[in-house]
């Protein structure tokens, strides 16, 4: 786990080292254990290393193989890197470290751009090719690693987050009107390869990227699924044994493929509790679990130790809960902003950094419960589409997701923001072309490979590692994936959601847990504004950067403030928070 930064001039000039020291130093949170970097006249590399896989120098970055003319940065962990370890070196590779990084630069060199289909695991990664002279750069399935850029005539520059970029400088932040719509009807999804500014892009999921020395670039998908029914059918049962079977393979990887220990955040759900037991059951001992919580608001509980405790207890864990009274939610706030690299909605973005905080003073690696929901259909929203039958199948997504219609959105936004339908157009697409069987297989086959990548994903990644904390998610192992999207969406979703998830979890974990309602990271202050979080709101939308800004239209800023408890989005989001949120946003990232 680590930061990557690097420039690729096109005009016949040197790397500008200074820009990628700069960079370098954006993303050091990301990386506090070592810090490197590497030129090769028109390309410059930079590095910040977090230390979990062969702790020695040896697999400091960025990595130079002299005898192969290749160097390489590289952000994530790589759960097969023993496997093709022994396959590499049975094509007569040598090798001068034992982590997973070097794996990738001989990878690369045996199979070219095909390496990436090897690799299983969390990554974001470029290699400089010194004899042919060029780039390639490539991102995980499932984006759980970031990977930004921005390009021109005169160079390329990739970074792990957008503030490098920002701190390089000559960076367009003029407001992208695509992903301004995308922002605030996906509740702070902007799918890639837009970014709230218009000259910041990021690589998609499942791409990868060729860049040559004059500027030509080739961008291809290198990993699809189908979310269709197998030719042979199979019985519940056997559907429930194989994912069992799937996860526990998944959490055992992302366990034993660690040099430091590994612990997980256990909030109290369904899903972090079922890691703690695999983990138990796979013989896990001393294992640390770590909680978080908030004060109570009337409407809603601040924080589930009610359930988390009893699961430490069954399992004996070494268990850590923090309560953060709201004074400190609010104090720290303008920090977690700084470490999100967009605009981030979702209320438990502040509650993963402060949690994130404390962990890292114990542990550096912990597996945590996301995409847990858009595999296995635990968002209440999933069974109300699937019993949609009228209308097209953007209009019965759109019912039950969509944060805001158009006509909102431009009652929102100042004219110069309010053209198209982006949103809709794109969702509209993105259900089309889906290899699916049904329009929940589609919606959810969408939640797992665009929707999902920007919201829970990203705020993970952005929120431990701003303090140099590793986060794995072994519900989004592509393997288990490929294999729940062709289970049949009635199994998936029978009880409410998660079937499969709380069979499995019958007997080794308590009936509470299980049966409970769907939780959600509970920061209830963001969701019902009131008191001291108000002022703080009305403050950011009455300064003078916002009136300058101009993005809002006074009257709905108005309505907003007149009854801020009334006005929440249908999957039950603050909508003064959303634009106070991006505005703060933007005022902090310049």
């Amino acid at each position: 786990m680590c930061g990557l930064c690097g420039e690729l001039r096109f005009d016949g000039r040197p790397a500008d080292l200074a820009a990628i020291e700069r960079m370098s130093d954006r993303i050091r949170r990301r990386g506090p254990d070592h810090g490197g970097s590497y030129s090769d006249g028109a390309l410059g590399f930079g590095h910040r290393r977090l230390a979990i896989i062969d702790l020695s120098e040896h697999a400091h970055q960025p990595m130079l193989d002299q005898m192969l003319n290749l160097a390489l940065v590289f952000n994530g962990t790589i759960y097969n890197y023993k496997e093709l370890r022994k396959t590499l070196r049975e094509m007569g590779y040598q090798f001068f470290s034992d982590g997973d990084t070097e794996v990738i630069l001989k990878a690369y060199h045996a199979w070219g751009e095909d390496c990436v289909d090897h690799l299983h695991g969390m990554f974001a990664f470029a290699v400089w090719d010194c004899h042919r002279q060029s780039l390639f750069l490539a991102r995980d399935r499932f984006g759980i690693k970031p990977l930004y850029y921005t390009q021109d005539k005169h160079r390329f520059r990739f970074a792990s987050n957008t503030q490098a970029l920002l701190a390089a400088g000559d960076v367009n932040t003029s407001i992208d009107p695509v992903a301004l719509h995308h922002q605030f009807t996906l509740h702070g999804v902007v799918p890639a390869p837009h970014t709230v500014f218009q000259g910041i892009r990021k690589l998609a999921p499942s791409h990868c990227m060729l860049i040559e020395a004059n500027g030509t670039e080739r961008i291809r998908r290198y990993w699809s699924y189908p979310a269709t029914r197998p030719e042979m059918p199979m019985s519940d049962t056997e559907w429930l044994d194989a994912i069992h079977d799937a996860l526990r393979e998944s959490v055992r990887k992302r366990n034993e493929i660690a040099d430091v220990p590994v612990g997980v955040l256990l909030s109290g759900g369904l899903d972090s509790s079922l890691l703690v037991a695999l983990l138990a059951e796979a013989g896990i001992g001393d294992l640390h679990t770590f909680s978080v919580g908030f004060e109570d608001q009337p409407e809603e509980k601040g924080n589930e130790f009610e359930y988390s405790d009893p699961v430490a207890e069954m399992y004996n864990t070494q268990h850590h809960k923090f309560l953060v009274p709201n004074g400190e939610v609010l104090k720290r706030l303008p920090e977690a902003v700084d470490n999100m690299a967009e605009p981030m909605f979702g209320q438990d973005a502040v509650a993963f950094y402060l949690l994130g905080e404390q962990v890292s003073k114990q542990i550096k690696v912990v597996q945590s419960g996301q995409g847990a929901d858009e595999v296995f259909g635990g968002y209440f929203w999933y069974p109300r589409i699937m019993e949609e039958r009228e209308g097209e199948p953007v209009e019965r997504f759109a019912k039950h997701y969509f944060d805001r219609d158009h006509d909102e959105y431009l009652r929102m936004v100042m004219d110069e923001f309010g053209a198209g339908d982006y949103t809709r157009e794109l969702i509209a697409e993105r259900l089309r072309e889906s290899d699916s069987d049904s329009l929940i297989d589609a919606v959810l086959h969408m939640d797992q490979t665009m929707l999902i990548v920007d919201d829970p994903v990203k705020r993970v990644d952005n929120m431990t590692m701003a303090w140099g904390l590793e986060a794995r998610v072994p519900f989004l192992d592509h393997h288990l994936v490929e294999l729940a999207a062709r289970c049949p969406p009635e199994l998936k979703l029978r009880e409410g959601g998660k079937y499969p998830l709380k069979a499995m979890a019958r007997g080794i974990l308590p009936d509470s847990v299980i049966d409970r309602p769907k939780g959600y990271f509970p920061m209830p202050a963001l969701k019902y504004v009131r008191g001291e979080f108000f002022e703080f709101m009305r403050d950011i939308l009455g300064s003078q950067a916002a009136r300058t800004r101009g993005i809002f239209q006074q009257a709905y800023i108005d309505r907003l403030m007149a009854a801020p408890e009334m006005h929440h989005t249908r999957i039950r989001g603050s909508k003064l928070w959303h634009i106070a949120l991006f505005e703060f946003w933007l005022q902090r990232h310049g």
